[in-house]
C-alpha cells in the first residue's frame, strides 16, 4: 500500500487485522480460550512483570479482543483501547484508575438514564461523588470544579434527547482545571464525531450500539487518546506513583502516552473483571465494518423522519440537532456534519398516556431498551429508561412524561413514516 493513510471505511475494515498466521483464515478467528501457554518460565515471568507484551488469560486479554481494540483506537484516533463487557463496565473501570474514595467528577445532566442511576447510587459504594453540570451552560462544568475534582464526563450526542454537546468548550474547561475529559461517543459513533479531536482525553462506548450495529453483542470500549499528563500535581497515584503489585513500575514513566488504557488493563479487567467475550468481539468486528455505511443511512432516515413528525399536528415538539430550526443545529454542524445522528425524541400533545399509547400501536418499530440497532427502536424513557427519576430530573435529562425517544434504523424511509402516521392516527 502507498504511503497515504488509510480512510475511515479502509480502517472500519482492515484496521488491526491481518489473516491469520497459522490457517491463512481471512477473517479474524474467535480465539474462545481462557488461556494461552507460555514459551517458557522467563516468557511467563516477563508478562505476569509487565516487561512484555502477550497473552496470559482472557480476563486480561484475548487476540480477538486485540483486533477490535486497536480497531476503535484507530476509528478514534487514540494511542490504545481496552474492551470490557459492556458501556457500563467501560465507565466503572476508567473511574476507578482516576478516582480514590471521597472524590468527584463532574457530569453532564443529559445522560442516558443507566449512567445517571449508576453515578448518582452504584458509585457512592466506592465513595466516587458525582456533581451534576448542565451542558447547555459551559460556565457552570466551572462553577463546579473542587478540590476533589478528577474528572468531567459528558455525552458527544446527549441520550435520550440527542442533543450536541460543546466539546471543545468543555475541554477547556477541563484543561483549566488540569482533570481529563471523558466522552461517551456512543450515540455518535467515531463517523460522526471524533471526541479526541476536539479535546476529549477519553472516550468511551458501549458497543453494543452503533458500533456492533445489529442488537445481538455487549460490549464496551475504553480509548486513550494519550495527551493527558497523569503526574500533574499527585492527582493520579494509580498512574503516577509506584504500583506494588508489578514491582514498584510508575506506569506513566513505563508506558508513556497509552498508560491509561495499560491502568485499565492491568489494574482495573485484572481485579474488576468485567472481560469481553471472545465470541462478542467477533460479532462487534463484523458490525464494524459496514459501520460507515449505516451510520449515514441511518442518519438520512432521521432526518426524513423528525422532518415528518416537526409537522404533524399530534406532535408539540422534535428534539433532533440535524433540523435547521432546533437549538442544537449550529454545534451539529460543527461537531457532526455528515449527519446529526439516529436518536432523537419528540413530545406528544397528549403527555404521558399518549407516550404509552404510542409505543403500543407502531408495528415496525420494536418497542424496547436498546439504540443503534439496524431495526428501527422505540420507547417511552419516562415509563422505563428514566422512570428512577422525579418528573423535575427527567424533564432535565429531555425525559419529560410526554416524551418518546426513537433510534431510527436502516430500513427504508418510506415504511417507518408510514408506521409512524398509522399509530399517531390511532
Amino acid at each position: 500500500m502507498s504511503d497515504r493513510l488509510p480512510g475511515f471505511s479502509t480502517l472500519a475494515v482492515h484496521a488491526g487485522a491481518q489473516p491469520d498466521p497459522t490457517t491463512g483464515a481471512r477473517a479474524t478467528p474467535i480465539y474462545q480460550t481462557t488461556s494461552f501457554v507460555f514459551n517458557d518460565a522467563d516468557h511467563a515471568a516477563s508478562l505476569f512483570g509487565l516487561q512484555a507484551f502477550g497473552n496470559i488469560y482472557t480476563r486480561i486479554g484475548n487476540p480477538t479482543n486485540a483486533v477490535l481494540e486497536e480497531r476503535v483506537a484507530a476509528l478514534e484516533g487514540g494511542t490504545a483501547a481496552l474492551a470490557v463487557a459492556s458501556g457500563h463496565a467501560a465507565q466503572v473501570v476508567v473511574l476507578q484508575q482516576l478516582l480514590q474514595p471521597g472524590d468527584e467528577f463532574i457530569a453532564a445532566r443529559k445522560l442516558y438514564g443507566g449512567s445517571i442511576n449508576q453515578f448518582s447510587h452504584a458509585f457512592k459504594s466506592f465513595g466516587w461523588n458525582v456533581v451534576w453540570a448542565d451542558p447547555d451552560d459551559v460556565a457552570s462544568f466551572e462553577r463546579a470544579v473542587t478540590p476533589r475534582t478528577k474528572a468531567i464526563f459528558i455525552e458527544s450526542i446527549a441520550n435520550p434527547a440527542g442533543s450536541i454537546t460543546d466539546i471543545e468548550a468543555i475541554s477547556t474547561v477541563a484543561r483549566k482545571a488540569g482533570v481529563p475529559l471523558i466522552v461517551d461517543n456512543t450515540l455518535a459513533s467515531p463517523y460522526l464525531i471524533r471526541p479526541i479531536d476536539h479535546g476529549a482525553d477519553i472516550v468511551v462506548h458501549s458497543l453494543t450500539k452503533f458500533l456492533g450495529g445489529h442488537g445481538n453483542s455487549l460490549g464496551g470500549i475504553i480509548v486513550d487518546a494519550g495527551t493527558f499528563d497523569w503526574s500533574t500535581g499527585g492527582k493520579y497515584p494509580m498512574l503516577s506513583e509506584p504500583r506494588p503489585e508489578y514491582h514498584g513500575i510508575r506506569l506513566q514513566e513505563t508506558f508513556g502516552n497509552f498508560a491509561f488504557a495499560i491502568a485499565c488493563r492491568v489494574l482495573g479487567l485484572r481485579d474488576l473483571g468485567p472481560a469481553l467475550s471472545p465470541f462478542n468481539a467477533f460479532m462487534i468486528l463484523t458490525g464494524i465494518e459496514t459501520l460507515p455505511l449505516r451510520m449515514q443511512k441511518h442518519c438520512d432516515n432521521a432526518k426524513a423522519v423528525a422532518e415528518f413528525l416537526a409537522g404533524h399536528s399530534a406532535v408539540s415538539a422534535v428534539n433532533y440537532a440535524g433540523l435547521a430550526t432546533d437549538k442544537y443545529n449550529q454545534l451539529a454542524r460543527k461537531y457532526a456534519p455528515k449527519g446529526a445522528g439516529a436518536v432523537f425524541t419528540f413530545s406528544l400533545k397528549g403527555g404521558y398516556d399518549a407516550g404509552v399509547n404510542l409505543v403500543s400501536k407502531l408495528q415496525l418499530f420494536s418497542h424496547l431498551a436498546n439504540v443503534g440497532d439496524t431495526r428501527s427502536l422505540v420507547i417511552h424513557p419516562a415509563s422505563t429508561t428514566h422512570s428512577q427519576l422525579d418528573d423535575a430530573a427527567k424533564i432535565k435529562s429531555g425525559a419529560g412524561p410526554d416524551v418518546v425517544r426513537l433510534s431510527i434504523g436502516i430500513e427504508d424511509k418510506e415504511d417507518l413514516i408510514a408506521d409512524l402516521e398509522q399509530a399517531l392516527s390511532a
